[in-house]
């Protein structure tokens, strides 16, 4: 229950969170400090609004690896790390090596990142970018009432 609250407000105070999971506070600040130090919370961020910002175009960029020549998927990984336009980064199994999401704000700022940071990474062999018209869904939460109401039963 503390979890489901810090995912809708980090900004909330322990106060608020133990009313809200029934706790005093002493014990609410405790449960907490536990479920960071044993890595439940991995950090507190704010959420920014990419499109006030100025940062208007989001990509999914499909990527295929090449193996041979030397190239090395872990290179590849740092070289993506490096990128800030890349905001997640995932490796997947299938016909496609990796799955990027890259922000930038406009079509010329993602052609400059494209030929510039992404296409002279060794190993990449092939590049398909799909560009998002609008958002459906986006969110970090995880789905923790499921696993509540799992245990529940």
């Amino acid at each position: 229950a503390i979890l489901v609250r810090l995912q809708r407000d980090t900004s909330a105070s322990v106060g608020e969170i133990a009313e809200a999971v029934g706790l005093s506070q002493s014990p609410c600040w405790r449960r907490i400090q536990r479920l960071e130090q044993d890595g439940f919370i991995r950090e507190r961020v704010a959420i920014l609004d990419r499109q006030k910002l100025g940062f208007t175009l989001e990509v999914f960029v499909q990527v295929r690896f090449s193996r041979e020549g030397g190239a090395t998927i872990a290179a590849f990984e740092d070289a993506i790390r490096a990128a800030p336009e890349v905001v997640e980064c995932y490796m997947l199994m299938g016909d496609v090596d990796f799955l990027l999401r890259v922000v930038t704000r406009d079509v010329q700022t993602y052609e400059h990142f494209l030929r510039q940071t992404l296409a002279p990474i060794p190993g990449v062999r092939d590049i398909t970018s799909t560009i998002a018209l609008s958002t459906v869904k986006a969110t970090s939460a995880l789905p923790l009432e499921t696993l509540i109401e799992a245990a529940g039963k």
